[in-house]
């Protein structure tokens, strides 16, 4: 039975729905039916969690075993590179031992967005669909070690799915360092034909191949007169929280990220798409 050869690990709201949908009209490229399998953090796992919604999001989708995973890749002939697109993978600790065991020379991307808009991003995201049970973002930041701790899904984990050294670094101990491509959402958005272009190539699929980019995949924009603000002094209380993991992550990747420590107003990237 098929496996896939490459994962899109994540980050969660920084454009790996867009990212599926861009490499799934590659000739070359087969992605799972599924967009969000998730099999390699839940593997045998009961999908259970009680955040509102729950249940018909992460419960309904969710792929646990070995064959319901394989049947979801349908590779045709022309099949270079097969693969998924789970951003849980990223904030998962069950993950990198997961994918290491069965997929050990699978190929690994991840796309990283600045923390905050990462989180803010992801609350709107709820808000628009009816689901964040209050309005306001600071609050639904002091609730959230109280919804991980009653079992809502990792959706809702606002600041600790930005940590990204911490999780990505657990993929650098056991993987090479060949297999992962890290990429910024702010490229990824300013100029995706160029990022696909490298995904290409690290893919080994005909990087001529231009996908149309023209559709917006996963947007959480609330309307403006509907969205909850983000006051100066709840991105400065982030910007403390994440500062130590970005310097951290800088390191990891070769990146200058200093435009992710930016002040409230000289943001280099969009808060809610």
């Amino acid at each position: 039975m098929t496996m896939p050869n490459f994962l899109i690990l994540g980050a969660a709201k920084a454009g790996t729905t867009a990212l599926y949908h861009y490499l799934k009209q590659h000739p070359q490229v087969c992605m799972s039916r599924i967009k969000e399998t998730n099999f390699f953090a839940l593997k045998d796992e009961p999908v259970e969690f009680r955040g509102p919604g729950d249940p018909e999001y992460i419960g309904r989708f969710s792929v646990t075993t070995l064959d319901g995973y394989q049947a979801q890749f349908r590779a045709g002939d022309a099949a270079i590179a097969i693969g998924e697109a789970s951003p849980l993978y990223l904030y998962s600790p069950k993950a990198p031992g997961c994918i290491r065991q069965f997929v050990p020379e699978a190929k690994l991307i991840a796309i990283l967005r600045n923390p905050i808009g990462r989180a803010y991003s992801a609350f709107l995201h709820l808000v628009r669909d009816g689901r964040e049970p209050v309005t306001d973002f600071g609050e639904a930041l002091r609730r959230e070690e109280q919804r991980i701790a009653d079992r809502w899904e990792h959706i809702w984990h606002y600041k600790r799915m930005g940590l990204y050294y911490e999780q990505l670094s657990k993929y650098f101990e056991v993987f090479d360092r060949g297999q992962i491509r890290v990429y910024l959402y702010y490229d990824f958005r300013t100029d995706p034909l160029a990022v696909l272009r490298d995904v290409f190539r690290f893919l080994g699929v005909d990087e001529g191949f231009v996908p149309d980019t023209s559709a917006r995949h996963n947007v959480a924009s609330v309307p403006l007169d509907r969205r909850p603000p983000l006051p100066p002094d709840l991105w400065m209380e982030l910007h403390e929280v994440f500062r130590d993991d970005v310097l951290k992550l800088q390191d990891l990747i070769g990146r200058d990220l200093s435009h992710w420590l930016s002040t409230p107003t000289d943001r280099s990237e969009p808060l809610s798409a």
